[in-house]
């Protein structure tokens, strides 16, 4: 039986090991508990490295850049058929549809009045033909101007 007298240090086996005899423990290395090297840790929550990011790639690594989205002031055009119109206000000659366009889709009975944004040519077509007006309204003037091009368009 051979008997060991001299030890090998443990520490020279250990030598070139990442570890160096602690295990995968994250606080004895270097950076674990900073999120790895590098750029590792720069996720949703890296403020701790904000400054670095910033200093490397300047304000545009955070957020989005670009177009984000279209244009969020959209009209919006609402639509009414001329069978419509007779089912909602009957008996009225004079109607304000001031959001609305209004589609020839049915048929009038009475002699109308119409205020609104925008006519399709066939409505415009059997309202005229029922001996009615339009009006059309531009939301952006003032409403002495409406009037206006009411006046003119009658005579």
């Amino acid at each position: 039986m051979v008997v060991k007298t001299k030890k090998k240090k443990k520490s020279k086996r250990l030598h070139g090991g990442t570890t160096y005899g602690h295990g995968s423990r994250k606080k004895w290395r270097s950076s674990g508990e900073k999120g790895g090297s590098g750029m590792a840790g720069t996720g949703k929550r890296a403020d701790h490295k904000k400054s670095l990011i910033i200093k490397l790639y300047g304000n545009t690594y955070f957020g989005k850049q670009g177009v984000t989205s279209r244009s969020t002031k959209r009209k919006k055009v609402f639509v009414m058929n001329l069978k419509d119109i007779n089912e909602k206000f009957p008996g009225k000659t004079v109607i304000e549809l001031k959001k609305y366009k209004i589609l020839g889709e049915g048929e009038l009975d009475t002699k109308l009045t119409i205020t609104a944004r925008a006519f399709s040519e066939s409505a415009r077509e059997k309202i005229e033909k029922a001996g009615g007006k339009i009006i059309i309204f531009e939301p952006r003037k003032k409403p002495e101007e409406n009037k206006k091009k009411v006046k003119e368009k009658s005579e």
